[in-house]
């Protein structure tokens, strides 16, 4: 693996940083199996946004209607 600086010039201790946390994801991607299912972001489901009331009618209640996908 390679690590190229485009821009900057950064001190060898935020490049051991940067290399450490680009190490650890690669490690972590390794560890997980082949074809293991990936959990979901908590803010991409939908449910999280149903437990709540729906909006009620009123003059700023079109703000409140926007459902993500």
């Amino acid at each position: 693996m390679t690590i190229k600086v485009v821009r900057g010039n950064p001190t060898p201790e935020e490049l051991a940083a940067a290399l450490a946390v680009v190490r650890a994801r690669a490690a972590a991607a390794a560890a997980t199996p082949p074809g293991a299912p990936t959990p979901r972001d908590s803010w991409s489901d939908p449910s999280r946004i149903a437990t709540h009331r729906l909006p009620q009618p009123g003059p700023t209640a079109w703000g409140r209607t926007y459902w993500p996908a």
